[in-house]
């Protein structure tokens, strides 16, 4: 069985909802929606890990699962996608999921044993100082289960959206360099967070995809040189257990002028003020599982490939980032 797997950054959804969870209907966050559905209806997943998703409130009355429920009918009408989320987060821009039930069951299924759920504060030796400090998810990481018609499990899922790197308060250059290096610090831990949950599956014999907006990449800048490691290089793995280490779906981007390609989204230089490619959202697979290809949806670079072309327009339109998908193949039904 082939199944198509992607995720998208899709730039604060809650936007397009009113305060009672509803869509809106006028202006532009209608014209947003359609053109959010139009790329998810020429995706078409099997299953679609959503990054900056409507809100869920703590006591339930809103949810980012029945919000996408009802964005997908009222937008992609001839779907029949059921939505998923887990532990809501501090702020907004949540973490979930639709899926094709017809294909798939995503079961929310979080490890709840005491200091080691998402939601909960842990300890992480970011600096190789031998003192463990203490950090918390903004967005707790969803903890998700794919499973087959057949109720086998295909792969856990881990959606995440990690620490940004952004400084986006007015300060002088001694205090730039500070804020740089303690949110570095702190995208490290929760990546360390994630990959320890991965060796937790994969200790089980169960096979692993994390995927979402990690906003590092690979090799990418002056502080992963700084501290000899960066964010996505701590989700891949020990490169002393190689049958541990998470595969990109993606080939390793090139560095050029505009920046790396391929690229999923862009920022702008704080001090150039250039506008920088870069590659942050990212789907990484453990190796029992048989990736067919994988890519971004991004219509400047896929020039070749109809079905994104075809919704070019969208995909440059709806949301600050492009979706990636995959494709897996398994011997479940």
């Amino acid at each position: 069985m082939i199944y198509k797997i992607g995720v998208y950054n899709v730039e604060w959804m809650r936007d397009l909802f009113d305060t009672d969870g509803n869509p809106k209907t006028t202006g532009k966050e209608l014209t947003r929606s359609r053109q959010l559905a139009d790329v998810i209806k020429a995706m078409n997943p099997d299953f679609l890990g959503i990054v900056e998703g409507p809100n869920t409130l703590v006591d339930g009355s809103k949810t980012a699962s029945r919000q996408m429920e009802i964005w997908t009918q009222m937008f992609i009408p001839d779907s029949n996608f059921k939505g998923v989320h887990g532990f809501p987060s501090a702020g907004q821009q949540e973490l979930c999921a639709i899926y094709n039930p017809d294909k798939v069951n995503v079961l929310f299924t979080p490890e709840t044993k005491a200091g080691r759920r998402f939601d909960e504060p842990f300890l992480q030796d970011t600096t190789n100082r031998l003192i463990k400090e203490q950090y918390k998810h903004y967005r707790p990481p969803l903890e998700l289960s794919i499973l087959g018609m057949d109720d086998s499990l295909i792969t856990r899922v881990i959606i995440a959206h990690t620490k940004s790197k952004g400084i986006f308060d007015m300060v002088d250059y001694a205090r730039f360099e500070q804020i740089s290096a303690r949110d570095r610090l702190k995208l490290f831990a929760e990546c360390m967070s994630i990959r320890e949950r991965c060796d937790e599956y994969l200790e089980k014999n169960q096979q692993v995809m994390v995927m979402g907006d990690i906003n590092d990449g690979f090799e990418l800048d002056f502080y992963e040189n700084k501290f000899a490691k960066s964010a996505v290089e701590i989700l891949l793995g020990d490169v002393w257990k190689p049958e541990c280490v998470l595969k990109p779906v993606l080939p390793k981007p090139r560095l050029n002028s505009y920046g790396y390609t391929p690229n999923s989204s862009k920022y702008k230089d704080r001090i150039t003020g250039d506008q920088i490619n870069v590659l942050i959202d990212h789907i990484l697979a453990s190796q029992g599982l048989k990736v067919l290809k994988g890519a971004v949806w991004n219509p400047i670079l896929e020039k070749s490939n109809p079905i994104i072309q075809a919704v070019s327009d969208s995909l440059k339109k709806a949301s600050d980032h492009f979706p990636v998908l995959c494709e897996i193949e398994t011997q479940t039904s």
